[in-house]
């Protein structure tokens, strides 16, 4: 639910693209009472998309006490997606960045009647530190005598502000923007802010061997006014029973990952 205007890496956890996270047309209702949050909404396909041969029902829940100083978070989510008979699925993930089409972990297309996916959510901000976590469970429910086939993601991460006063923007059980306490212009240098995270996506179960993918990130995040960033991603992605077959055969093995993002919104 963070927008990417404000994330702490230059793209989201791998298992987001890989189970197909995105943009739907629908409709949601929110409720919220103190730390409490409900959401729920009923979707078709992606607006590009339209008209749509799949429907889905999700829903999301959240609690964010404050302790003290700290902000903590913790939800859960649930997701149904029925599609029409005969209909196919495909779970597959990029390295990291969005700017090259090479997949090294793909399942190919799924013969599936539905899906059904759950993920929990926690997280925590206190003072310059954070700390999130999120993992998410994918079943594709086959057709007839197929097994069902269940895929996993998930994600750790902590990060740290270099500059005195700044911390991690929160709201509405999700993270917000970063506001520098001293920006560029009245005297400062903005919010510099360093992040690793673990990212794991496993694509296999029994007969579909999609690949695993694990990867491991860090960046560095300027923000020298409310409304400009610019962050720089390192990343080394580790694959087992890769798509991609190398010229030796060996379907093991690893790739480095560099990008850069300077960004205005408005």
């Amino acid at each position: 639910m963070t927008s990417s205007r404000f994330s702490s890496f230059i793209e989201r956890a791998a298992f987001t693209d890989a189970f197909g996270f995105e943009r739907r047309a629908g409709v949601s209702s929110k409720y919220s009472k103190g730390a409490f949050q409900l959401q729920a909404g009923l979707f078709s396909d992606n607006g590009g998309d339209l008209p749509g041969q799949t429907w889905s029902a999700d829903g999301r829940a959240v609690l964010s006490p404050t302790l003290d100083e700290i902000q903590l978070h913790l939800g859960g989510s649930a997701h149904f997606m029925g599609s029409e008979a005969g209909d196919s699925l495909r779970y597959r993930q990029r390295p990291l960045v969005h700017f090259t089409s090479t997949r090294p972990v793909n399942t190919g297309y799924i013969q599936a009647e539905s899906e059904i996916g759950a993920g929990l959510e926690a997280g925590a901000i206190a003072g310059p530190f954070h700390a999130v976590g999120e993992a998410f469970w994918q079943t594709a429910n086959r057709p007839g005598t197929l097994d069902d086939a269940q895929f996993f993601g998930g994600y750790a991460e902590v990060g740290f502000f270099l500059t005195r006063g700044d911390r991690r923007g929160y709201k509405a059980g999700r993270y917000d923007r970063t506001k520098p306490e001293s920006p560029v212009g009245a005297g400062g240098i903005g919010a510099v802010q360093v992040n690793v995270r673990y990212d794991h996506l496993d694509l296999n179960d029994g007969p579909i061997v999609g690949g695993i993918q694990n990867g491991y990130f860090a960046s560095l995040v300027w923000v020298p006014t409310d409304n400009t960033r610019l962050t720089i991603n390192y990343g080394r992605e580790n694959y087992d029973d890769s798509v991609l077959t190398q010229s030796s055969g060996a379907r093991s093995f690893g790739a480095h990952v560099f990008g850069i993002r300077g960004q205005i919104d408005f």
